[in-house]
């Protein structure tokens, strides 16, 4: 017996070898880290309609998009919105828009798999707005069936009941450069040119270009909408021009020195499209900067090039930090110095949106990408925070000068409920998700259960002090969330066994003795849902099927959440976890591969429940070592 005990704690210690030096062989010369954000086809498919609008597109390497297209095109004939889920309607939509823009004829064998998936689904009909909106960009869509966008509504004061603040801070970004492009209902002349008619299940001469009734009280929009769009018909729009001149300051006053708006390919491909349609020139600095931007989230290959939704530079660095000290490495080794103080060059200083609504914090938080001032989040800053708290740094003074205001704004940006969001203060409207123009259902951003816990989490690991009255509104806010299977829902990661991670690591640290019982039911749930294999998975389907919760391949980052739980709620509790851990670790010593990586193709990432999903590609990476640290250290 003692034998195996030490051969496991040999493989257990040269794991956690493995992974850290391939982490650290993988840090760039600035000191951060940063690995892909990998989504669905369609924002490579956005991009080369993009381009092929401003006519940019012989300066960029769109050949190679086709071949990346074609690499992720399924068995079925559709394209997934994350790994394995049978293909999806707009996303297919869009794939196939992008390689007929490419050239490929609609003859081609790929393209005759995608139209007969796409019409035993309904066809272009049935699409979500955004794919109907940039098929309507070149003609193969009818604005009709677009939602009207008021520009009136950038001229609303700050005490209406409804402003653009009232959207969650990635729709603001998105939307506000819609207005322009809504009220100009462009058609773009493409070369080559293209139809889509092969894509209405009902046939083109049969389609109604009108947004879906509900048949109950929210039709209410679809009549306010049939009387913006007569208003627009008479040119009757109230403070049309107005309205049209403020968003496009705000668009303009938003736009990153480095030609990023709001650190998301949507806003930015939005903001260059209302700019083509206030006819700004190719050559001007602002759409080239904006063009430069786009570039810098893609990534090039040999044979391919696809778009990043996202960049996650400041959240994979904070991680990685907080891996490699879990793994033992000195607080002090010059990757984690240079590191931190890469952190600490990122702190956003400046004011943005969120000071609209929140009047009394002053700026110090951190955002997700290398730039976006106005949209630091309160995630990131929580993470940020606890990987700064466990290093040293040659100069200790300037570290607690930048966590002490940081933690200042995020105590300020608590919402009423007493949790905390991503982004904004109180952003929790949920009429706004029922507007046509609203159908991915991610118009707000409320508070959540799984960033409500971070912050805990942060005060509890970093011994850090907040009003005493925010603390217990933020616990009541975490208990009240609980499931009665005794699990957290996970709003940023997939999905249920994210959530439970977070609370269980959070509860564990601020008030263990108070709320023993909802850490056991949280680690009961998760030893409930382990897999055979000693893995823990979760679909991205239990978003939409709470049945399903827990349940999924096993992956190398959520087996690395529910370790992480189980072990926080032993720590704290005593509850009995060792032959589940013990089972649990042995799956990740038994996956990991000979450089010391992991890897999953499973999508755990999330976006948008239920509609948009992300693979971050070091999730699989700093998540299991930060596990294997944790558990050699508690020496079960």
């Amino acid at each position: 017996m003692q034998t195996k005990e030490i051969k496991s704690q040999k493989a257990l210690a040269e794991a956690i070898a493995a992974s850290k030096n391939y982490l650290l062989s993988i840090q760039y010369p600035e000191g951060y880290w940063w690995a892909e954000l990998e989504s669905n086809v369609t924002i490579t498919a956005e991009v080369v309609l993009l381009h092929k609008i401003w006519r940019t597109d012989k300066t960029r390497p769109l050949h190679k998009a086709e071949t990346y297209l074609r690499s992720q095109q399924r068995e079925h004939g559709g394209w997934e919105l994350f790994y394995g889920d049978g293909g999806e309607l707009s996303t297919t939509v869009e794939a196939y828009m992008a390689l007929r823009l490419l050239g490929v004829p609609a003859s081609d064998p790929a393209l005759i798999k995608a139209k007969n998936f796409i019409l035993e689904r309904g066809g272009i009909s049935k699409t979500r707005i955004f794919t109907k909106l940039h098929l309507a960009l070149i003609g193969c869509y009818d604005w009709r069936g677009i939602p009207s966008l008021p520009p009136s509504i950038m001229l609303l004061p700050d005490n209406f009941p409804f402003t653009i603040y009232e959207m969650s801070s990635w729709a603001r970004g998105s939307t506000v450069p819609l207005l322009i492009v809504c009220d100009k209902k462009p058609i773009y002349a493409i070369d080559p040119s293209i139809t889509l008619d092969e894509l209405y299940a009902e046939g083109i001469g049969n389609v109604r270009y009108e947004l879906p009734s509900n048949h109950d009280w929210t039709d209410l929009f679809l009549w306010l909408d049939r009387g913006f769009k007569l208003a627009e018909n008479f040119n009757l729009v109230p403070f049309r021009e107005e309205g049209l001149k403020a968003a496009e300051k705000w668009v303009l006053e938003r736009q990153e020195p480095t030609g990023d708006w709001g650190g998301i390919i949507p806003a930015m491909l939005n903001s260059l499209l209302a700019l083509r349609c206030l006819n700004y020139d190719v050559a001007d600095p602002i759409v080239q900067k904006g063009l430069e931007a786009i570039d810098n989230f893609a990534i090039e290959t040999e044979d391919t090039y696809r778009v990043q939704a996202c960049v996650s530079p400041v959240w994979d660095t904070a991680w990685v930090i907080r891996a490699l000290v879990e793994s033992g490495l000195n607080p002090s080794h010059p990757a984690l110095v240079k590191g931190g103080e890469w952190l600490l060059s990122k702190q956003i200083l400046d004011y943005g949106d969120w000071a609209v609504k929140n009047k009394q914090g002053k700026p110090g938080g951190w955002a997700f990408e290398f730039d976006n001032r106005f949209y630091p989040d309160l995630d990131d800053s929580a993470v940020v925070v606890m990987a700064l708290a466990g290093i040293e740094l040659p100069d200790e003074r300037q570290k607690q000068q930048a966590i002490a205001p940081g933690v200042d704004w995020m105590a300020t940006m608590q919402c009423k409920p007493g949790g905390w969001a991503a982004f904004d203060l109180d952003n929790d409207q949920d009429w706004l998700n029922l507007i046509p123009y609203g159908d991915l259902k991610a118009m707000i951003d409320p508070n959540t259960a799984d960033v409500t816990a971070r912050m805990l989490e942060m005060l509890g690991q970093c011994n850090l002090s907040m009003e005493e009255n925010r603390v217990k509104r933020a616990i009541a806010y975490l208990i009240k969330e609980q499931e009665t299977d005794g699990s957290w829902f996970g709003r940023w990661g997939v999905n249920y066994i994210y959530g439970t991670s977070g609370a269980l690591s959070a509860l564990s640290l601020v008030a263990p003795k108070t709320y023993q019982h909802n850490i056991d039911r949280g680690a009961a749930w998760l030893i409930s849902c382990q897999n055979p294999d000693g893995g823990w998975g979760e679909t991205c389907r239990s978003y939409n099927d709470s049945s399903l919760k827990g349940k999924g391949v096993s992956t190398a980052s959520q087996t690395a959440w529910a370790l992480i739980g189980l072990l926080a709620a032993h720590q704290a509790t005593g509850f009995n976890v060792r032959e589940t851990v013990e089972k649990g670790i042995d799956y990740l010593l038994s996956t990991q591969q000979p450089d010391g990586t992991w890897y999953e193709a499973e999508f755990t990432g999330t976006g948008f429940p239920g509609h948009f999903y992300i693979k971050y590609h070091l999730y699989q990476q700093y998540f299991p070592l930060i596990a294997l640290g944790r558990y050699q250290k508690l020496n079960l």
